[in-house]
């Protein structure tokens, strides 16, 4: 792929429609975990992507019908979900680690070192 495919494939996908994928956010002392609902999207059609503080999360529904079936009725119109959060300077977008079990795909973001909780020692003196 060169440059060009990138950016035409890009431009794409920011303009194309796109479902809104519910997510829970939950935040603790160490970090926050994102839960993206994405049933249908398997991991090969899933792309994270972290640029500057903007996490962009992209997946295509791959929902096989059989040979010589067509849908007469669809719940889900469009092909592609897309959600796209910006990130607190506070979490370090380097250490992203995800995982996706049944169509639930699960996101961790720790903080950053210097927005961790700390206990200060007190000293008698």
């Amino acid at each position: 792929m060169n440059d060009t495919t990138l950016a035409r494939q890009a431009s794409r996908a920011t303009t194309e429609p796109a479902l809104l994928p519910p997510v829970d956010v939950i935040e603790d002392a160490n970090g926050i975990t994102l839960l993206a609902d994405l049933p249908g999207v398997p991991k090969d059609r899933l792309n994270l992507h972290v640029e500057a503080d903007t996490l962009t999360i992209e997946g295509e529904i791959a929902l096989p019908t059989a040979d010589g079936m067509e849908a007469t009725h669809a719940e889900v119109g469009l092909p592609r979900y897309r959600r796209v959060f910006t990130l607190s300077k506070e979490l370090d977008a380097a250490k992203v680690s995800a995982e996706l079990t049944h169509g639930v795909l699960r996101l961790r973001i720790p903080k950053a070192e210097h927005a961790q909780p700390r206990r200060i020692e007190v000293r008698v003196g």
